[in-house]
């Protein structure tokens, strides 16, 4: 059964019943978070992921880890879908460096509609930011977003 979770369809959730735990294929890994990063072919998306990086730890007060074999993540939450009552365990804050972009995964973008307004060349979607490179948009208006993102709603 496929399902959905905060808003989205996410193929890859296997979940079992209504107010369960959703089990999800991507789960902390054991990956080194900077061998990760120092494999990224290109120079600019690696020292681009360093700057986030950099950011989100100060942001979180924490060590992130790898999730899966590509996403980054920071903290450990349990969200709870208001609509179906399913329930994930997932990172608080995180961001994968892909081939085209930054998918920065920040929850509950919409309050933060005044500082998007300000960032600069960008896309969202429901819980993510999409960020082509960083000389794209306002560092600190970026940092702020994070910041942000870490309090409670």
């Amino acid at each position: 059964m496929q399902g959905t979770v905060r808003g989205r369809n996410h193929s890859q959730f296997k979940i079992p019943h209504m107010g369960k735990l959703a089990e999800i294929k991507t789960k902390p890994t054991s990956i080194s978070v900077e061998s990760f990063i120092d494999s990224i072919a290109d120079k600019q998306k690696r020292e681009d992921s360093r700057v986030i990086l950099k950011m989100m730890e100060k942001a979180m007060k924490e060590k992130p880890k790898m999730w899966g074999s590509s996403m980054i993540g920071f903290g450990d939450v349990r969200y709870k879908s208001p609509a179906t009552g399913r329930e994930v365990d997932w990172f608080k804050i995180g961001f994968s460096p892909r081939k085209t972009n930054f998918s920065l995964h920040l929850i509950d973008l919409k309050r933060h509609a005044d500082l998007l307004s300000k960032l600069g060349k960008h896309k969202t979607g429901v819980g993510c930011l999409y960020i082509n490179k960083l000389e794209d948009v306002d560092i600190k208006i970026l940092e702020k977003i994070i910041n942000a993102a870490c309090l409670p709603a």
